[in-house]
């Protein structure tokens, strides 16, 4: 009977996953009834529904802004540019919440339902106050005089939408790839293609709203494409909600702020303590059964606060976690100042992305949007984008990888994340060329007594679709890329702080795009010139813009080379 039940114990923990989750009651996580593809589907889909909810309002937010609210081509472009970036910072929020206190599960939910709620208020503000009257905001119709009661309301909305989105946003990527055990060969190998499939359904996600849901809210229909949004939103969360049962969970690691700072507060206050001439042999380590992170070199000011000096001992100190620390906590400090320079190189690629909801979107406006008698809406060219997207990941998975893995003898690995990174670098100038090219020809296709600057140029826009595409084939190695790269290098308690570093480099490039835009407005306006980017874009210079973007990410592309050669991979 013993023999039995000792059988039936070891079978229960074969069962079971090896890298620490568990499911929706604690316990751990059982391999065939938890997680796989079974949950990554269902978080797919959800991703996929609630990135067209989101995209339904943010992919033509300029033109609201400047044909139902009346703001010019630069402000509505800033406004755009600063909205999308308090998306991506409310995804600190999220991961904060989620790694320290919440789990990945329930911050997911809550900041969903957030969500819901800011697509329902927008709808109803859009319906009762600002599309006054019914139609308005189709190029003829004009709307009426807002007051600032009915701006507000309808700034409280877009906010609130991009509270739930953020937060929602890093969390939903993680907990998907926490549906695969790394300590598994086959599930470890889907882990890594997951990402790829995420982006996918993200971009998937958005072609409806890109295409149906644009050309409703270009003919002046913008709260049907608001309420579209709102249902996309309730069915991606009640799908969520059913897929609870299969989940597998991370348990929360607590505040990593706190843990951060005990490091740097320990080294401090022992920074008169010698090393050990041995590295991290002498260096103290916890024994509380979690994964240990390897001792590295750099920044050895931080291997400090691990040293047990005469003065203590393991007894003493493990009690004071302000004085002694762990390795594997002090590698946590060092991964994340390894991270930051890498970070901080993927913002100026982010300045080149945001270009497509914004000024990409203003300078098909003024093009040739018919082809007979089929009008083109300009945000609807960011299909191109997401055409270029599928087709770029479906290629890299099938094709590429293999060959640079056959290529690569030493390594079974195609590019590594940082250099499918530096690739979507050199991808993004060429893009950024190509706008500049198509801008150029576009002035010498404008009609020279333009007044408004709506479809004066003879140029068709589906000249545009070299550098949507361009876009698209970027972002599948720049931000697949910054996915995998960011969610494997992180610590296990900062899983979800990795994912949100790419939503914040994403952030940080929609306020430096709107700051340069800003710079570029008011240095280029003066002795009465119209300026780079004026209301009326035939008389402006959108060209040297684009061109300008193209040669500071060349300077961008040089310094992340440097920091890329520089940067040390985590081990465990």
């Amino acid at each position: 009977m013993d023999q039995i039940n000792k059988k039936m114990v070891e079978e229960e923990q074969e069962d079971c996953t090896l890298d620490g989750t568990v499911d929706q009651h604690g316990r751990p996580a059982a391999r065939k009834r938890t997680g796989k593809w079974v949950a990554a589907v269902l978080i797919l889909v959800n991703q996929g529904l609630a990135t067209l909810a989101f995209f339904g309002v943010g992919v033509n937010l300029v033109l609201f802004l400047t044909r139902v609210l009346g703001q010019g081509n630069a402000d509505a472009a800033n406004n755009v540019s600063k909205w999308t970036g308090t998306v991506y910072i409310f995804s600190l929020l999220g991961a904060f919440l989620s790694d320290s206190y919440w789990g990945r599960y329930k911050t997911c939910a809550i900041f969903q339902a957030i969500f819901v709620v800011g697509l329902a208020s927008l709808s109803l503000s859009s319906y009762l106050f600002l599309v006054k009257p019914a139609g308005c905001g189709d190029k003829q119709t004009l709307c009426e005089p807002h007051s600032a009661l009915r701006i507000a309301s309808f700034y409280v909305s877009i906010y609130l939408t991009a509270l739930g989105y953020g937060g929602y946003q890093p969390n939903i990527a993680t907990l998907g790839a926490d549906q695969f055990d790394e300590g598994h060969p086959k599930e470890g190998h889907s882990k890594v293609a997951f990402f790829s499939y995420f982006y996918l359904a993200l971009n998937l996600g958005s072609l409806f709203s890109n295409t149906i849901l644009d050309y409703f809210e270009d003919q002046g229909m913008w709260v049907l494409g608001f309420w579209a949004s709102t249902g996309s939103a309730i069915l991606a969360l009640l799908l969520f909600l059913i897929g609870t049962a299969r989940y597998r969970h991370f348990a929360p690691k607590g505040n990593p702020l706190s843990r951060f700072f005990q490091v740097v507060v320990a080294a401090t206050r022992k920074w008169k303590v010698e090393l050990p001439p041995n590295g991290g042999e002498h260096l103290y380590e916890a024994d509380d059964g979690a994964r240990k992170m390897l001792h590295t070199k750099g920044f050895r000011f931080v291997d400090k606060a691990a040293v047990v000096g005469s003065k203590e001992n393991k007894e003493y100190c493990c009690g004071d976690p302000w004085l002694l620390c762990p390795v594997t906590q002090v590698e946590e400090v060092k991964c994340v100042l390894r991270l930051l320079p890498i970070w901080l190189c993927t913002i100026l690629y982010s300045v080149v992305f945001t270009q497509m909801a914004s000024l990409f979107v203003e300078q098909g406006a003024t093009m040739k949007t018919t082809i007979s008698n089929f009008h083109i809406p300009p945000a609807s060219m960011s299909s191109f984008d997401i055409l270029s997207v599928a087709a770029c990941v479906f290629i890299y998975r099938r094709v590429l990888d293999p060959l640079f893995s056959s290529l690569r003898k030493s390594s079974p690995r195609g590019l590594t994340e940082l250099q499918r990174m530096g690739t979507g670098l050199v991808i993004a100038i060429l893009a950024m060329v190509a706008a500049g090219i198509v801008e150029h020809f576009r002035l010498q296709h404008a009609q020279s007594s333009c007044i408004s600057c709506e479809g004066s140029s003879s140029l068709s826009i589906l000249w545009q679709a070299p550098q949507y595409a361009l876009i698209g084939a970027s972002e599948v190695f720049m931000y697949v890329g910054q996915l995998e790269f960011f969610n494997s290098q992180a610590p296990d308690g900062l899983k979800s702080f990795g994912s949100a570093l790419c939503m914040t480099s994403i952030s940080m490039g929609n306020y430096v795009s709107s700051l340069l835009v800003t710079m570029v407005t008011n240095i280029s306006t003066r002795d009465k010139m119209p300026g780079w980017i004026p209301w009326n874009l035939d008389r402006g210079h959108l060209d040297r813009f684009f061109f300008l973007l193209a040669a500071l990410t060349v300077a961008d592309l040089l310094v992340y080379t440097a920091c890329a050669k520089w940067y040390k991979y985590t081990k465990f």
